[in-house]
């Protein structure tokens, strides 16, 4: 438009001609360059968008949006389906998570320690002082396997320990390992939750006993997602149980595994944070194998497991339709035990 405004200084009556019919073509060229950009699918469909959290009211930017009638009544809650953007529900505000936590460290380990799916890793000799760890966690009640020192875990069944049977005492062998200290393993737990952009989240412990451990559902939807692409992880949070040297023959704490489609992830309780479960689920929407992954937080009830899966598994019917899951009987990774 500039150049147009300059050509018409100009006193010869041709290069007037001219120069006008140039801006008319700029401009033309400009509307139809912005009404194409404006008929393009929008960059949010082939690449993940800047932010990944996106109220429900606005609807997912990619896959099916969820009404509101999903969440569970109580809590609160988040999911993501398929490849659409997270959604959370309403009431996300920090809260204790209990056992949930336990994903970011197996998250971490893994990341530090890699394993492939048929690898058992390096081994962890227990110590004395983790016997009196197990021992005190013990008279608290809290959820541990037996361990006697000099025992040796891979790190496979280390983390089978701690995903399955939610063992605290493993999160605080496993911290240390990692780490070298359970307070330099927190510290790298909150920076990759930093880095996450997991913005109301805060940990003070590897299991998640300390109710000062907190976050929202949208928030763990983030290293849930991060931690179930490793598929050494994916392979044991889909396990029912796995044998380690002491404690023998561990079950999985997600009783809702096999059954409606549903292929993990991680259960959590406690008086704090009630009835928490971060999950995967896999059923057929317009359609498609549509993976279902969310989290929910805060579930009441006598039996606060039982009330965190409940929640979980209506919401994925409500989220389905009802349409049942595929058939999930001969699962899609080289599931196995460690001897």
């Amino acid at each position: 438009m500039t150049h147009s405004k300059h050509a018409r200084t100009t006193t010869h009556p041709i290069r007037i001609r001219r120069n006008r019919v140039a801006g008319a073509l700029v401009v033309i060229v400009a509307i139809a360059a912005s009404l194409a950009y404006q008929l393009l699918p929008s960059s949010s469909s082939t690449a993940e968008p800047r932010s990944d959290l996106a109220p429900t009211e606005h609807g997912a930017a990619r896959g099916v949006a969820v009404p509101g009638t999903v969440w569970p009544e109580y809590g609160q809650a988040a999911v993501r389906v398929g490849r659409s953007r997270i959604q959370a529900g309403p009431s996300q505000h920090a809260a204790p998570i209990a056992s949930v936590a336990k994903v970011m460290t197996a998250y971490l380990v893994l990341r530090d320690h890699p394993l492939g799916v048929g690898e058992d890793g390096p081994t962890i000799t227990l110590t004395d002082g983790d016997v009196a760890d197990t021992d005190r966690r013990g008279r608290q009640r809290e959820s541990v396997v037996p361990i006697v020192a000099g025992e040796q875990l891979t790190e496979r069944q280390a983390l089978q320990a701690l995903l399955l049977p939610s063992a605290n005492n493993i999160a605080a062998v496993l911290a240390r390992w990692d780490s070298g200290s359970a307070a330099r393993f927190v510290a790298h737990m909150n920076a990759t939750a930093r880095s996450l952009g997991m913005t109301r989240t805060r940990y003070t412990d590897p299991s998640g006993y300390d109710d000062r451990t907190v976050s929202t559902a949208a928030d763990q939807l983030r290293i849930v997602d991060r931690a179930m692409r490793l598929p050494v992880f994916a392979n044991i949070v889909a396990t029912s149980s796995a044998t380690v040297p002491v404690a023998g023959t561990v079950h999985n704490t997600n009783t809702l595994l096999g059954r409606n489609g549903f292929v993990g992830v991680k259960t959590g309780s406690d008086d704090a944070a009630r009835g928490c479960f971060a999950f995967r689920a896999i059923r057929w929407i317009d359609g498609k194998r549509t993976t279902i992954t969310g989290v929910v937080l805060g579930q009441p009830g006598h039996n606060q497991i039982a009330a965190g899966l409940a929640a979980a598994d209506a919401m994925v019917d409500r989220i389905a339709g009802g349409r049942a899951a595929p058939d999930l009987q001969r699962p899609t990774l080289p599931f196995r035990t460690a001897p």
